[in-house]
């Protein structure tokens, strides 16, 4: 009886160890497998919002949005651009500065709730005319 014990400690010291192992992987993996580069917004465009200068686009990746303000045209230089987006019932996540190429992204979890969404590259800018559910 004490070689049957022992085999089913050693056993079970392996099966914890193996499982140790790799939840100790699938806790450091995701972090580097998940990261999106810090100029853009991970998951898909589902809508674009244009105005006189500029346009903001709006991704989803589950129930993550992401948004971001581009000008029209490339050149002139640094100009004055913001992208907001206030999930219902939540602080609005704003990014404004002087960028030349995009003002964002701004992530934020909306799951069901409505959002507000906002725009601008210099004096043209973009605002939902409610709250809506993208």
């Amino acid at each position: 009886m004490d070689r049957g014990t022992g085999a089913i400690r050693r056993w079970a010291a392996v099966a914890l160890a193996a499982l140790t192992a790799s939840g100790l992987l699938a806790i450091a993996v995701p972090g580097q497998a998940q990261a999106a580069p810090a100029d853009s917004c991970a998951g898909r465009k589902i809508r674009t919002f244009t105005f006189s200068t500029g346009s903001v686009r709006l991704y989803k990746d589950g129930g993550w949005l992401c948004a971001m303000t581009f000008p029209r045209s490339s050149g002139g230089g640094k100009r004055t651009m913001m992208v907001s987006l206030q999930a219902r019932g939540f602080d609005a996540v704003v990014d404004k500065g002087k960028y030349s190429h995009h003002a964002g992204p701004v992530r934020t979890y909306a799951g069901v709730r409505k959002v507000w969404i906002k725009g601008q590259v210099g004096r043209g800018s973009y605002e939902s005319t409610g709250w809506k559910r993208y």
